[in-house]
Order: structure tokens, then C-alpha cells, then sequence
């Protein structure tokens, strides 16, 4: 198999340069095929510090694939094959998940192909800041709820007509049981008190599994990063598209409680009209994957990240002293 090519700025500066001449030229840059990929597009224009399209990479990678362009746009470039596939599947589900979300979803100005096989889309850039960095309000939380609700509505058959999975629910028992052992060793290195899980107990456990039928599109991956959050706390955009599934909604609100804390996550989740059963599942998965998650990189580069989510996801919630679930509803 022949290595994908390293994207440079050179590469990039290139190919966006490609896409401003054409539609100087009145060309639909979306039409941008192959003929311009490998090199990045023209060989007259120059690269490294001469002129051309202000490009710098969004990560510290050392091979990044997601490049700034200006302060409007985002390029993002497909590594593999895998992830060409993956990116093209993700553009017409941003299409089908639009009109049913409250909140911006991005919008691709152009896509083709920056190497022979491996694709590229040039996104604009959903004003505002990351939810890692600005709380959510109260406001903000209703965004949350209609993002919920929206994602909900989404006809499953569509989404799996695009090439969506089905992702199997996971069991919170055996999650238990994974973080039962990873808190030994966070009290170890005296960073969590292993027996504040106690309260999760492997009937808890199974009372709490996903009921059938329950299954719609999720996003999968609703971590602080990919929520676009204004200076007054509204939630503006939801970017990172790629990993959606059909699946259990819980894993949303799970990734919210990461995110945003969990009294906001399970605020918004009920709001959205989910009921007791999913709102504490996902608050009890968010928490077993923040003990899980913390164990197994302590020392690593992400740590305080992770800390961070460890600390949202056991901020308490009237709704975790309910025992017995009943009848409740799971959702509307």
C-alpha cells in the first residue's frame, strides 16, 4: 500500500488557492475533483511564508489534518481511505441532521480530493468559543435539550440509508465492575474514594440497562470540544459529525454530564423529554468512563482534562436518590 502523503502548510496553502481561483473564475469549487489533488492544486503558487491563504494548523500534531484557514473556514483532511469514507458519510448526514437541530451544524464550502483517494472538506467555521472553556447556561441548557430533542427526530432509516451504524448498547454492569477496579488505583494515588461508587449496585446496574426499541441517532462524541459555546453560555454549534451512530441516547447525555456537568446534562435531557431511566443511566456511564478514563492515564498529557471530566460527572443530582424506576418512561 502506498503511504498517504504528510500534509504541510505548503499542501494546504495550494489546494485553498485552488478553490479561491475557481470560484474567482465562477466555478462551483465543490466540483474540485482529483486533477487538483497530491500536489495541493497549481505548482506556480508558492508556499512556506510567501503569499497565499493565511493556513495554520488547529492541533499540535505533528502530522496535522485539520488546518485554520483565515478566521472563517476549517480544512480538514482525510488521512485514509477509511476516513475519506467516513468524511463523505459524515458531509450528507450534517445535511440530514440540519433542519432538525436548534443549533448550528457545519456547512462544507467545498470537497473533493487533496490526494489521489483521500478526500478533504473545507468547512465554515461556527462562530464561538469551545465548551471546554466557556460554562453553559441556562439558555444554553434549552440548546442542549432542542439538540437532544432534534437528533431524536431524525429518521433512524434515513441515517442508516447514509451508511450510519447501529451501535450496541453497552452493559452498564460490566462498565461497573471496570470501574470498580480503576478506582482502587485512582484511591491508590489518592485521587478518587472508591466508595462513592458503592451507590451504583449491580442490581442499580441492571435496572438501569437500555430498554428495547429505544434506539435513535446519536452523536456519539459530545465532549466539551465539540460544543461550539458563545462568551454568555449559549450553545451555538455542535462540530466532530464523524462518529455518529444509532444507538442509545443515554451515551449523549452521558457525553454532556463530561462535558458540561451533570445536573446541566440530565437539566437537558429532561427537558428533551427523556425520562428517569435514561437520564440516570447516562449520568452512571459518564461517571464509570471518568473513573475508567483517569485510571489509565494519570500521568499522561491528558490528565487534567480528565480530572476536569471526573469532577462534572460526579457533581450530585436530586435524580440519582431515586431506587426504584417503576414504569417511568424512557422517552416521549
Amino acid at each position: 500500500m502506498t503511504q498517504a502523503p504528510t500534509p504541510t502548510a505548503d499542501t494546504v496553502r495550494r489546494l485553498v488557492q485552488s478553490l479561491l481561483d475557481d470560484a474567482k473564475e465562477g466555478k462551483n469549487a465543490k466540483d474540485a475533483t482529483s486533477g487538483r489533488s497530491g500536489r495541493g492544486g497549481k505548482e506556480n503558487r508558492q508556499g512556506g511564508s510567501g503569499p497565499g491563504p493565511d493556513v495554520r494548523p488547529a492541533t499540535p500534531d505533528a502530522e496535522p489534518v485539520t488546518w485554520w484557514v483565515g478566521t472563517r473556514h476549517v480544512l480538514r483532511l482525510a488521512p485514509d481511505r477509511e476516513a475519506t469514507l467516513q468524511q463523505r458519510r459524515e458531509l450528507r448526514l450534517r445535511d440530514l441532521v440540519r433542519p432538525h437541530v436548534p443549533v448550528a451544524v457545519p456547512v462544507s464550502v467545498a470537497h473533493g480530493e487533496w490526494a489521489p483517494g483521500l478526500g478533504y472538506t473545507l468547512d465554515t467555521k461556527v462562530p464561538g468559543g469551545s465548551g471546554e472553556e466557556h460554562d453553559v447556561s441556562a439558555v444554553g441548557e434549552a440548546d442542549l435539550a432542542g439538540l437532544l430533542t432534534g437528533l431524536r427526530e431524525v429518521p433512524v432509516r434515513q441515517a442508516e440509508t447514509l451508511g450510519v451504524p447501529r451501535a450496541a448498547p453497552r452493559s452498564l454492569e460490566a462498565l461497573r465492575r471496570a470501574a470498580v477496579r480503576a478506582a482502587e488505583r485512582l484511591a491508590a494515588a489518592d485521587e478518587f474514594d472508591p466508595t462513592r461508587l458503592n451507590q451504583l449496585t449491580p442490581p442499580a446496574a441492571s435496572q438501569l440497562a437500555a430498554q428495547p426499541g429505544s434506539a435513535v441517532l446519536t452523536h456519539h462524541a459530545l465532549t466539551g470540544g465539540h460544543l461550539v459555546v458563545s462568551a454568555d453560555g449559549r450553545v451555538r454549534g455542535v462540530l466532530g459529525w464523524a462518529g455518529t451512530a444509532v444507538g442509545d441516547p443515554a451515551e449523549d447525555i452521558a457525553g454532556l454530564a463530561l462535558a458540561v456537568g451533570s445536573p446541566a446534562a440530565v437539566r437537558a435531557a429532561t427537558l428533551a423529554g427523556y425520562g428517569a431511566r435514561p437520564c440516570l443511566r447516562g449520568l452512571w456511564l459518564a461517571r464509570c468512563d471518568a473513573v475508567v478514563h483517569l485510571a489509565g492515564d494519570l500521568t499522561g498529557e491528558d490528565a487534567t482534562l480528565l480530572r476536569t471530566r471526573l469532577r462534572r460527572a460526579w457533581e450530585p443530582i436530586l435524580l440519582e436518590r431515586v431506587t426504584d424506576l417503576g414504569d417511568a418512561d424512557d422517552v416521549p
